[in-house]
């Protein structure tokens, strides 16, 4: 504050109760202009920040499966790199919260800020530092030839396609390309480095706010912040859409030479653009934060208040000098008291229950949310272009709404905990519920000679059967080719010389084959001897069951956020009022430790689990899957959520029965002062009915 509109201000103190002089009314006019105005600054560029950072985190959530192809990893290993954000976050965040409220906290939250861009543009930096993109294709598509090309190599006769014998070649170029699929550790240390420059944005953001606002105001400020954030994931999953549509090395090389469309589980998109866009928004959201005050002024009212908001009380207050022994005390004693805060959190049932059920309602979310885009495009044949932009339209507002809704939903009714507990508990049943029904929405199990079905037209398939057999053998096709064609019959081979195809016209995308041996050798299905490229498509029947997939996600997603809004609010009620911050803090941690970073870890292992077909690299093995047994995806993953989803509404009834009991108690109680005087009773009833729901600790 200016030295001189201090003064006037202290000045006005001394003035009479209920009169000020001009001076008064001049100091407090500038305070107020002053406090208005660095205030709504600070709140935009809050909002932003979060808005950039929630894009930035829903972009990576679109763009996994470009990542799992792009280097060749499984879902385990790229459910790694989702979660190294909650590692980053967790290695400082302590740290950050206690001491950043003693430094200038808008420039502590530009550094964060910088560091969150930093981050994001190192993971867009393996595209610039790996070679182009190669996938597994065949000779034939490459070819010039229009008419007359013989993927079946008939035996020895056609050299020029003969197998390749390594030994007599130099495999170094094979090989480098394996040694750059390793440059993902650069994503998983970007997304460490994002999770460590977000730990200041959220504590010292929102105390900011809090300290500094009109405390009737400070509720809406905060929530304007939590809007911006509700909108980002929109703008990242569209993001991630219109990136997927774009080739990943387009502008570098001829699209017209690339043979194969998003529909294909090869293509890869251009991932590394949407960092790139994210990378320049935190830059932008950075600058701000440098031209902002430490402190602001404060309204008459904060200054004057008794009961400062629960941030504010480890917040240096204004006017206030501090003296070094004063402060040792303090921290003594806070450290002294720690412990003790703690175990009391601990000891509270409803809040030790309530955090053991969100860390396994957290697991279920988290899960499912990072694997959604690749459960949708491997269940229902959707591209990634399609999912993600479902996802970003129409999924993403439709949890927004549910808290919303939420909120006023207890707002309106003046909710207490029972009713908090409740609203929880029959949302999320309704929404697992609703979820357990998308069990029956499967899309049949796509016919794939070799891996799904034999080729001679059996629909169970033995261990020994493959991709070979009596009709391609002598065609000397690449065991490792994954160049999918699709049959007259309506199946799917691994690429035409395994359909025995011997003549072809056309190249690349628009090419079909004729006289293929295998697609004629299945006598249980109908259907000529040609075949097209690309895999069979999923059928009319598939897009009815995606569009249901559709209808019932979104319902879901609505009900199951409802319920976000009471859980808050009861945990924020069933603990002491000045344990509330440590009470969010373990409940963060928590989450955080045990859902955050696990979940998409072990549910990426088992999806792996249920792979049919890896890609297989030149010289260190194993790719990414491209194809999944649909029946058992579906199984593992809507299974594994509603099993962690069972655990929590268990845990969330114990909660409820908990809160019933102790409000039976106490009924009991004031039942047996009814020989006291009844006007005093029913002061008792009031006070109960006013102040129980939030001044009520241990139950």
């Amino acid at each position: 504050m200016d030295p001189s509109n201090k003064e006037n201000v202290q000045l006005c103190y001394r003035t009479a109760h209920g009169r000020s002089s001009s001076v008064c009314q001049s100091a407090a006019l500038q305070t107020k202009k002053k406090h208005c105005g660095g205030l709504t600054i600070f709140l935009f560029a809050i909002s932003f920040l979060y808005f950039a950072k929630a894009l930035t985190g829903s972009y990576l959530k679109s763009s996994i499966t470009q990542i799992e192809r792009r280097f060749e990893l499984p879902s385990s290993l790229v459910g790694l790199i989702d979660g190294s954000f909650e590692l980053g976050n967790l290695l400082v965040i302590t740290i950050v919260s206690y001491f950043g409220a003693k430094l200038h906290r808008p420039k502590l939250i530009g550094c964060g800020c910088l560091l969150m861009s930093v981050g994001t543009f190192l993971i867009a930096l393996p595209h610039f530092l790996m070679g182009r993109y190669t996938y597994d294709k065949s000779s034939i598509r490459t070819e010039n030839s229009s008419a007359n090309s013989s993927p079946c190599l008939q035996g020895l006769a056609n050299q020029k396609y003969a197998p390749i014998d390594k030994s007599r070649m130099n495999v170094e170029p094979g090989c480098q390309r394996d040694v750059e699929r390793y440059l993902w550790i650069y994503i998983l240390l970007g997304n460490l480095l994002r999770g460590v420059g977000e730990a200041p944005i959220q504590p010292l953001g929102i105390s900011y706010i809090d300290d500094y606002a009109v405390e009737e105001n400070a509720a809406f400020y905060i929530g304007c912040v939590q809007t911006a954030a509700v909108i980002g994931p929109i703008f990242g999953f569209l993001l991630g859409s219109l990136c997927a549509s774009l080739f990943v090395d387009f502008g570098a090389v001829d699209l017209e030479r690339v043979t194969i469309t998003p529909k294909d589980v090869r293509w890869v998109g251009a991932w590394w653009l949407g960092y790139l866009v994210a990378g320049v928004i935190s830059v932008l959201a950075t600058i701000p934060f440098w031209f902002l005050p430490k402190e602001q002024p404060r309204s008459e009212i904060r200054k004057n208040s008794s009961t400062p908001s629960e941030q504010s009380k480890f917040i240096l207050e204004e006017l206030r000098d501090q003296k070094g022994p004063q402060d040792q005390g303090r921290f003594l004693t806070m450290a002294r008291d720690f412990l003790p805060s703690v175990k009391s959190l601990l000891g509270t049932p409803v809040f030790f229950l309530y955090v053991c059920g969100s860390v396994f309602q957290y697991n279920s979310l988290v899960g499912m949310v990072t694997y959604k885009p690749k459960y949708i495009e491997q269940q229902y044949g959707q591209t990634s272009v399609r999912t993600n932009f479902i996802i970003g339209l129409i999924n993403v507002p439709a949890v927004a709404l549910g808290i919303f809704t939420g909120g006023i939903i207890m707002k309106k009714f003046r909710i207490n905990m029972v009713g908090a507990a409740k609203l929880l508990l029959s949302s999320s049943v309704i929404g697992y519920i609703m979820l357990m029904s998308l069990f029956g929405l499967g899309c049949e199990r796509s016919s794939v000679a070799g891996l799904t079905v034999s080729y001679v037209g059996y629909k169970h398939i033995s261990q020994e059967d493959g991709a070979l057999a009596d009709c391609n053998m002598r065609c000397l096709c690449p065991q490792n080719q994954w160049d999918p064609v699709c049959g007259e019959n309506g199946v799917t081979y691994y690429s035409a010389c395994f359909a025995g195809c011997r003549l072809s016209n056309g190249t690349g995308k628009t090419a079909v084959y004729y006289n293929c041996s295998c697609v004629t050798w299945l006598p249980l299905l109908s259907g000529g001897n040609s075949a097209v490229a690309g895999p069979c498509p999923s059928g009319k029947t598939c897009t009815r069951m995606f569009l249901y997939f559709v209808v019932i996600s979104v319902i879901t997603s609505f009900t199951l956020s409802f319920g976000g809004t009471p859980g808050y609010i009861l945990l924020l009620r069933c603990i002491k009022p000045e344990l509330k911050s440590l009470a969010l803090g373990i409940y963060t941690m928590a989450i955080r430790v045990l859902a955050g970073v696990p979940a998409p870890i072990y549910f990426g292992a088992l999806i792996d689990s249920v792979c049919l077909k890896w890609g297989q690299l030149p010289c260190s093995g194993r790719g990414s899957c491209r194809l999944y047994n649909s029946d058992a995806l579906r199984y593992i993953y809507l299974g594994m959520t509603l099993a962690l989803g069972a655990v929590f509404l268990c845990l969330c009834a114990a909660v409820l029965y908990l809160l019933k009991k102790r409000c039976l108690t106490r009924e009991s109680n004031v039942s047996k002062s009814s020989t006291l005087p009844s006007n005093l009773v029913s002061n008792v009833h009031l006070l109960q009915s006013r102040y129980w729901p939030q001044k009520e600790t241990r139950l």
